[in-house]
């Protein structure tokens, strides 16, 4: 008796989105600042190539703004690069309140037709987590309006400019409230997401757990005259194939493998269910009993269980003597190796469980050194997935006599890539009748 190869966990979690969230948001600063930064430096441009329809009251105030922008910019870019710099990354929508309002004292103040782009750090902090950042940005749209009469002091501050101040405060008031309103609930929402979705990482996690126990691990209790090998390489963490054997009895084996349409929960959910029930008729001498039990077992009245996720199984019993004796619904792909050079495949004309009914079992006879192998379709995958896939994976077969050998390598061949579809094979080879 030899001992299966191990079989490859499968992690219901995977840290590749959770990198990739991390780099954007250490990005995003960076893409809000040129955004800022190129209005700031095109409204200076323009208003400097375009005297005629633009007014420049201080060149050099408007050049600050956009030079202040711009050293904004590299910091933005030094915070991507920096954890540490990024805890203050609030200074530069602030720091961009002063360079809008160095921009709007350089185009005409009042006058100037880009004071709205102010609303840029206004939304930028607003955005953020606390009731905190709807109250900041209205003091940096202050700041920005007040801030001629730091630049040029003594001048009157008319009216019709406090009336605007009071109307740009209150009018981008309501729009940091909404927009650190839509923020909280969208944290909400995705914290719930969130909380749901380690819920059932966890509730995945442990059904494949769950699953890989429900598989023999070796031969042990199996007759010492036969030598069995098999893995499962799901598609996902859970899979719908599954494989079994066991001791018999009546002093022999019996083994089965089975592929429930479809992936995932649901497909390994009725797989156990099926494996369950063919398991607990190991004490039927007709394999075929097995699959009848298995149908009226699932059997729920009006809609059967299995008959939106049929199953394709093979199940066979090999005696002492080495008489097989088998049962296959709707699989077709097991196969009988020779030791004496050569294979042929076991075909059946019997349907699915959940499609079928009326199995009946076929006797078949095993010579010493014989072997039988069993695979799910996923393995074909491997060989092209096409009609001559069966013939390359049958030649795959005849060039391995180990059963180990065999099971290993189509292990390998499965983790090499992504997957499709699950990959099981199971094979059994019978060494002669036992010496008592």
């Amino acid at each position: 008796m030899t001992q299966a190869p191990p079989r490859r966990t499968v992690r219901a979690t995977d840290t590749g989105p959770i990198v990739l969230s991390g780099l954007r948001a250490a990005w995003e600063p960076l893409a809000k600042q040129a955004l800022v930064t190129a209005l700031i430096v095109g409204a200076a441009a323009a208003s400097t190539l375009l005297p005629m329809w633009l007014t420049v009251t201080d060149a050099t105030a408007m050049w600050t703004g956009a030079g202040l922008a711009v050293v904004l910019l590299g910091l933005t870019a030094l915070m991507a690069r920096s954890t540490r710099l990024a805890r203050v990354e609030i200074l530069v929508p602030l720091l961009d309140f002063v360079a809008i309002g160095l921009l709007r004292f350089g185009t005409g103040e009042s006058r100037s037709v880009f004071l709205a782009i102010i609303i840029l750090p206004v939304i930028w902090i607003a955005a953020g987590h606390g009731r905190w950042r709807v109250a900041v940005p209205l003091i940096g749209t202050v700041v920005t309006l007040l801030l001629p009469l730091l630049l040029a002091p003594g001048r009157v501050f008319p009216a019709s400019e406090g009336v605007r101040l009071v109307i740009v405060v209150v009018t981008f008031g309501a729009a940091a409230a909404v927009v650190n309103e839509l923020s909280r609930r969208s944290l909400l929402q995705l914290t719930a997401a969130q909380r749901s979705r380690r819920v059932a990482e966890a509730e995945v996690s442990q059904a494949a757990i769950v699953q890989r126990s429900l598989q023999p691990v070796d031969g042990n209790g199996l007759p010492s005259a036969i030598r069995v090998a098999g893995t499962c390489v799901p598609a996902r963490s859970v899979g719908g194939d599954f494989y079994d054997w066991y001791p018999t009895p009546d002093g022999g084996m019996g083994f089965t493998l089975g592929d429930v349409m479809g992936k995932g929960v649901g497909a390994g959910m009725i797989a156990a269910a099926v494996r369950a029930v063919i398991r607990s008729s190991l004490g039927e001498p007709d394999p075929a009993l097995a699959f009848r039990s298995t149908s009226a077992g699932l059997s729920t009245g009006s809609v059967d269980m299995v008959s939106a996720q049929f199953t394709t199984c093979f199940h066979g019993r090999i005696s002492l003597d080495g008489s097989l004796r088998w049962v296959d619904a709707g699989h077709g792909l097991t196969l009988v190796r020779r030791a004496a050079g050569g294979s042929e495949f076991l075909r059946s004309a019997h349907l699915p469980l959940g499609v079928g009914s009326g199995w009946t079992s076929v006797e078949t006879d095993l010579q010493p050194g014989d072997s039988v192998i069993s695979v799910s379709d996923g393995v074909l995958d491997l060989f092209g997935g096409d009609l001559a896939s069966l013939d390359r994976w049958q030649a795959f077969v005849d060039a391995r006599e180990d059963v180990d050998r065999l099971v290993s390598d189509v292990t390998a061949l499965a983790e090499r890539g992504d997957r499709a579809d699950d990959v099981t094979v199971v094979a059994v080879t019978w060494g002669g009748a036992s010496k008592a």
